[in-house]
């Protein structure tokens, strides 16, 4: 965002330049985590799922509570496990106490693609952030919990 004329201020407010910064940032490292999960016919919604239901193995995870766990929302978490479901990725289990409960569990083939994955993504994270220090990963990572954590629900993992 470019300003025509350089006396006039780019942001209307520094609340302004940080948050369009954030959003341009997400932007920029996202497009290289798309390319590498479409590589592999994933969304980075699909594989936060997968990485989420393999952390939770062997017990799997309520859809419900999966959909809270998310990184970012999710606007249909069913379709989105019918999808990974129908690759053989997921499985689904009712409980038997309460069959409206459904349990999402991650295959062996959901596995396997999580190993597959895994060497080419820690490629991409140190492509999207390898030229900042320990420190300033550290410090970095410290602001945006900080940033978010009016925002996060009491209890939220992300706090």
């Amino acid at each position: 965002m470019a300003a025509d004329n350089p006396s006039q201020p780019r942001f209307d407010s520094l609340y302004q330049e940080v948050y369009l910064g954030l959003w341009r940032t997400y932007d920029r490292l996202r497009a290289l985590e798309d390319e590498l999960f479409a590589g592999y016919e994933l969304t980075a919604q699909q594989y936060n799922v997968l990485r989420l239901l393999k952390a939770a193995r062997p017990d799997g995870v309520p859809t419900l509570t999966l959909a809270d766990r998310l990184v970012s929302r999710a606007p249909d978490v069913t379709r989105m496990i019918d999808r990974l479901e129908e690759r053989g990725l997921v499985t689904r289990e009712k409980q038997p106490g309460d069959r409206r409960i459904v349990r999402v569990l991650i295959s062996d083939a959901g596995l396997k693609l999580l190993s597959d994955i895994a060497g080419p993504l820690a490629d991409c994270h140190a492509r999207q952030l390898g030229h900042l220090s320990e420190t300033d990963l550290k410090r970095l990572s410290a602001l945006l919990r900080e940033a978010r954590r009016p925002h996060e629900p009491d209890g939220s993992v992300w706090r």
